[in-house]
């Protein structure tokens, strides 16, 4: 990501339209790259010998129901959160993958247990890099403030708070937390 962020940023900066939805759109391809990836993975826990279900990463073996049940849903709005914190605040790129990374920790916190918290550098990039291509796509249009501390207090906490409602739906219209076919 790192090596290709200049020609990735250049071919982002020319779509057409507003940056904040092409910011929401890149985010959430990322997302999907990320959760495909995470989906291959548990289903190839047989293949080391250990049986589907007992060693995962995503709540099912099924894409689709991985990223409209369980994740990405509930993270589209954390990136148009980040969307409109961006259009106001200056925040660099770097920070706002370490923020988006801390909101990550939290979610999975309070989703999973505490015990969560012992992953926290696994939990800050796989949540971090889902934004910091986008962030650094973008980072000429954003706001003109400087952030201050309560800025980056906000950041932390605003994504997961607009997450929260859409999260409860997904919940009740998919109640079934951990599932695997088989």
């Amino acid at each position: 990501m790192w090596r290709y962020r200049e020609p990735l940023s250049r071919r982002f900066r020319g779509w057409r339209g507003r940056w904040q939805v092409k910011f929401v759109l890149l985010c959430s391809l990322l997302a999907l790259i990320e959760e495909a990836i995470t989906t291959t993975m548990t289903n190839l826990a047989p293949l080391f010998g250990v049986p589907t279900g007992e060693a995962y990463i995503t709540a099912s073996t099924n894409y689709l129901d991985v990223v409209l049940g369980h994740s990405v849903v509930v993270f589209v709005p954390m990136f148009v959160a980040w969307a409109w914190m961006l259009s106001r605040w200056r925040f660099q790129p770097k920070q706002v993958m370490v923020l988006f990374g801390g909101t990550g920790i939290l979610a999975e916190t309070f989703s999973f247990g505490g015990h969560q918290l012992l992953g926290w550098g696994l939990w800050l990039l796989v949540y971090g890099l889902m934004v910091y291509l986008p962030a650094y796509a973008v980072r000429h249009e954003v706001g003109d403030i400087p952030p201050r501390l309560r800025h980056y207090l906000m950041a932390l906490l605003i994504p997961y708070l607009v997450a929260a409602p859409v999260a409860v739906v997904v919940g009740w219209l998919h109640p079934v937390r951990i599932h695997f076919e088989g």
